[in-house]
């Protein structure tokens, strides 16, 4: 079973994410989280395998906010792979950041929030 940690400022697509997934392949366990606050605990809790992670411009889901608790996670549990989903239509400049930061080895991967629920599920079946 491969455990996946979602933590996403909009619970809807909190839960879309959640579904894409269970739906994709009944393999994926899937926890979210409440708070930015509780995703390290919860990566600890549930030795996640996959930690998927909102950026938007907003405290608390900024690129340096996602950045420390992706350090934290990595700290306790160095095989965790760690996604960033980005809105590349609002966020163009975010956007780019954000994938400068998967080609800096920063992250495992990036996905636009804009791509479908089946390409997100095997994007996260790849790693």
């Amino acid at each position: 079973m491969r455990k996946v940690v979602v933590d996403m400022q909009n619970t809807l697509f909190a839960d879309a994410i959640s579904t894409a997934l269970k739906n994709f392949d009944a393999d994926f366990c899937v926890y979210q989280s409440e708070k930015p606050e509780k995703t390290t605990d919860l990566c600890t809790y549930a030795q996640a395998d996959i930690l998927i992670m909102e950026v938007t411009s907003c405290t608390p889901w900024k690129l340096e906010e996602r950045m420390k608790i992706r350090d934290e996670v990595k700290a306790g549990n160095m095989d965790c792979k760690v996604v960033l989903v980005v809105d590349e239509n609002t966020e163009q400049k975010l956007a780019d950041q954000v994938r400068q930061a998967q080609k800096d080895g920063h992250i495992d991967n990036f996905i636009y929030g804009s791509i479908s629920a089946t390409y997100l599920s095997a994007v996260i079946d790849a790693l």
